[in-house]
């Protein structure tokens, strides 16, 4: 009996329907081969959490006990591969996620490495020290050589205060982290800011740009969108804060997704209100959270009536985040009247 064989140019053609070209095989594997070890894997992570997107290599030289020469190869090695970029400023350098690769890093960190923790304890060449991504062993060591790095650069404050912010700026989000493995990262940038705010106060008669700061309830929605949105604007020329007066422990997801369209979800993250945001601000926005803020003369306040993202439907935050843009695009109008601002999206 004779059988007969498809024809095999059209097998081939099914198959490479159904598969990757080859090309971008060879460029997949390459990225894949970069954050297949353990440590650059948690330097990945630490870098794509970091409140402003990036961490300074004195920050990622703490994840391990290994050499300057190690931490600088493995640190190459994401870079060669196009996972990260860096950029020297003073004496450190700092890096972070390419552009291009935000989402598919965050993916990577908010799927697989959640799915290991959680896989089966016989799963082949699983180890249990392997599995997601620990906290530092030495936050005390790791806090002091943040306050090393802020005392250089906040001289003109007492080092005794910068000692003081960051520790009361770490216990302040450690209570309600949702991942405290980035506390040291996160304590950095709001400590940074809270000392911004001190030196601020301290020279009121140096200029400065206008700084504004919105307050809502949980600083994971609408203060989180409007300063992100300031941002995208206005960049340096506005000194933008949010806060929360009762702080969540993340971004809601839906705004997180908006962030992610504004390019500023690796900003975001929940902040409790301090009185020195309020004193070294020139506009205070609350939205939605009452009389929280104390009133402090000079200081401008507003009270702008947004709906609550957390509660609404995806036309319901479209149309919020609508009302956010307009709002801010007035207020920059006031702010910056020679500030050129991109047309409204239809």
């Amino acid at each position: 009996m004779t059988t007969t064989h498809p024809d095999r140019d059209t097998c081939l053609s099914a198959v490479e329907a159904h598969t990757i070209d080859p090309e971008l095989a060879v460029a997949a594997a390459g990225v894949l081969k970069a954050v297949a070890d353990p440590l650059r894997l948690r330097m990945l992570a630490l870098i794509a959490s970091a409140p402003d997107g990036e961490a300074c290599v004195c920050d990622l030289s703490e994840l391990a006990e290994v050499s300057g020469p190690t931490v600088s190869h493995h640190l190459k090695t994401l870079k060669d591969a196009g996972v990260v970029t860096s950029a020297r400023r003073g004496t450190w350098v700092y890096y972070r996620v390419a552009e291009d690769l935000v989402p598919t890093v965050r993916a990577l960190m908010e799927t697989l490495v959640p799915a290991v923790a959680t896989a089966p304890s016989d799963r082949a060449g699983a180890k249990d020290e392997g599995r997601g991504i620990p906290e530092l062993d030495n936050v005390d060591r790791a806090l002091a050589k943040v306050e090393k790095d802020l005392v250089a650069r906040f001289p003109d404050l007492d080092a005794s205060t910068v000692v003081r912010v960051v520790r009361e700026s770490h216990t302040a989000l450690s209570r309600r982290a949702a991942i405290k493995q980035h506390l040291v990262p996160l304590t950095r940038h709001f400590a940074r800011q809270r000392l911004a705010d001190l030196r601020k106060i301290a020279s009121p008669d140096v200029p400065h740009a206008p700084q504004v700061l919105f307050v809502c309830v949980q600083n994971a929605g609408r203060s989180q969108l409007a300063a992100a949105l300031v941002h995208r604007y206005a960049g340096e020329r506005v000194t933008v804060r949010s806060a929360g007066s009762m702080p969540a422990a993340s971004i809601h997801a839906a705004v997180r997704e908006r962030l992610d369209a504004i390019g500023a979800a690796h900003a975001a993250f929940p902040k409790p209100l301090t009185d020195d945001a309020v004193r070294a601000s020139d506009v205070v926005i609350t939205m939605g959270c009452g009389d929280v803020c104390p009133i402090y003369p000079g200081t401008r306040y507003e009270d702008w009536q947004v709906g609550d993202p957390a509660v609404a439907s995806p036309a319901g935050i479209a149309a919020i985040v609508d009302d956010i843009d307009q709002r801010v695009r007035a207020l920059l109008r006031q702010l910056l009247p020679d500030l050129e601002l991109p047309a409204a999206q239809p």
